[in-house]
């Protein structure tokens, strides 16, 4: 069954170069420009993984990720925040909200979809 994930960022770039990278790896990606949009889609599209950027209009991804853990039907899906804020205590934050993991921007596309690839089959 093919595994999908939710891109939720508002950085065009990033958003064309993930899904890309994603569709190619043999994911179903469904993009959101915002968190508000993000939570939207999440009971329509049924992620396995949100990539959720930090810093965004309307709802912020902390906001997006403790809604997630907060809901039973969403508790399940992995949360990677993808953030240009790399200091411990966003990172922290990130993490004690529910997230899975926490990578700062920049970072390797081919590292990104090698670490989906292990949160999605349970090795990592």
């Amino acid at each position: 069954m093919t595994k999908k994930v939710l891109i939720v960022d508002d950085e065009p770039n990033i958003v064309a170069a993930l899904e890309y990278l994603l569709q190619k790896n043999g994911y179903a990606v469904k993009v959101a420009a915002n968190g508000e949009d993000a939570l939207a889609q999440l009971d329509a599209f049924e992620p396995d993984l949100v990539l959720l950027d930090v810093m965004m209009p309307k709802v912020s991804g902390y906001e997006v990720c403790q809604r997630m853990r907060a809901q039973p039907q969403w508790r399940h899906i992995k949360i990677v925040i993808l953030s240009a804020k790399g200091r411990e205590v966003e990172v922290s934050k990130g993490m004690s909200l529910g997230a899975d993991l926490y990578v700062t921007k920049p970072f390797s596309s081919t590292e990104l979809v090698t670490t989906i690839d292990k949160l999605l089959s349970g090795a990592a």
